[in-house]
């Protein structure tokens, strides 16, 4: 059995177990990565924003880029198809935001997205890839924070792009790059290709972060032995179980654990989430973007429809305060969910949309089309 890696190097800066929240659009905002933190170390990544949002001063961007007051470390993903905006949105990341690291998405597979030649169908074109990622990291360098790319297999089995994204990212001085082991076409659906990322893994020299089905914290353990990847990057998995970080970080460790936390237990995270994003939105806000959490926690577990239809619409903490008391503290973990996915999973697409004549060319220098500057999504 291969030695597991007990923490992440990237550039100048170390993260103490090799584990990464993936940004989700929605999700992972302050509150949510303090919640995560709170469970197990780690590197957890703010919401992807765009890059002409940021250097247009967007309001809904902005707003975007809160940390908590303990989040020391502070990590973004940006989106952009222009690298003069890119080149300007890292230069703002690093010099107004004190951010530590900055990933690029190029892995989104979403229509909106891919229709105007970003997110996962970027990487098809091979020179602009390469124009927008140096971008990022001759902005990064002078505040040495290191940027890293995030991608898929490539458009479909047919138009694979991840080798030579892997290629370019190195010769661009990107500090990592993390695979996501299934195309755009594919979007959350079938199984993830870890073979995909055990072969980028040989193909590059910098360290790569694997992406895909890691559902448990022996997915993580399994994943970097079978690849050799640097580290791991978790998105759906923790969907209602931020408890899965401090598994993760027990099983780098070494330790064999499977956190199996009682509803009453999960009713204490459940509390303690919904507190965390008041504070940061207020209570008003904090309690709506709280509803959309409230099946994940609650997956597998005997809490009536009519319970938990009351707290998917919850105005109050002290509405949640009574309703929470309703749950019964005893029941037992629902283990038939562990392995399970969670999250949206959805089924292939019969063909990525691109725009027009994408494919013609591989290369397409100078030939981005500018992102809109409230493009919010994840990949």
């Amino acid at each position: 059995m291969s030695v597991l890696p007990s923490s992440l190097t990237l550039g100048s800066l170390t993260v103490d177990t090799p584990v990464v929240l993936a940004p989700m659009a929605g999700i992972t905002n302050a509150a949510y990565r303090r919640l995560c933190a709170e469970q197990g170390a780690g590197l957890y990544v703010c919401e992807m924003i765009t890059s002409r949002g940021l250097v247009e001063r967007d309001e809904t961007t902005r707003n975007m880029l809160v940390f908590d007051e303990l989040e020391t470390v502070r990590s973004v993903q940006l989106y952009g198809t222009d690298p003069v905006y890119v080149g300007k949105a890292t230069e703002i990341l690093c010099a107004e935001y004190g951010v530590a690291h900055i990933d690029l998405n190029f892995g989104c597979p979403v229509p909106k997205v891919t229709r105007k030649g970003g997110g996962g169908a970027l990487p098809w074109k091979r020179g602009l890839l390469a124009e927008i990622l140096a971008a990022a990291v001759a902005a990064a360098a002078p505040y040495d924070v290191p940027v890293t790319m995030k991608t898929r297999k490539g458009l479909d089995d047919d138009h694979l792009t991840y080798l030579d994204a892997g290629r370019i990212a190195q010769e661009a001085g990107c500090a990592a790059i993390a695979l996501h082991g299934r195309t755009v076409a594919q979007a959350y659906s079938g199984q993830a290709d870890w073979e995909a990322i055990a072969a980028l893994v040989d193909h590059v020299d910098i360290p790569v972060l694997g992406n895909g089905d890691i559902w448990e914290a022996a997915d993580a353990i399994r994943m970097v032995q079978q690849t050799g990847a640097a580290g791991v990057v978790v998105g759906r998995g923790c969907l209602g179980r931020p408890w899965l970080f401090r598994d993760l970080a027990a099983a780098f460790a070494g330790e064999e654990v499977a956190t199996l936390p009682t509803l009453g237990e999960v009713r204490d995270v459940m509390r303690r989430h919904a507190e965390l994003l008041c504070q940061h939105m207020g209570e008003e806000r904090g309690c709506k973007e709280f509803r959309k959490h409230v099946s994940w926690y609650l997956k597998g577990f005997a809490a009536g429809g009519t319970l938990r239809r009351s707290l998917a619409l919850v105005e109050t903490l002290a509405g949640l305060e009574v309703l929470l008391a309703e749950l019964d503290p005893d029941e037992p973990f629902p283990v038939l969910e562990l392995g399970t996915p969670r999250g949206r999973q959805g089924s292939p697409r019969n063909r990525v949309v691109l725009p027009e004549g994408w494919l013609d060319d591989t290369d397409g220098r100078g030939s981005h089309q500018q992102e809109d500057a409230t493009e919010v999504t994840g990949g």
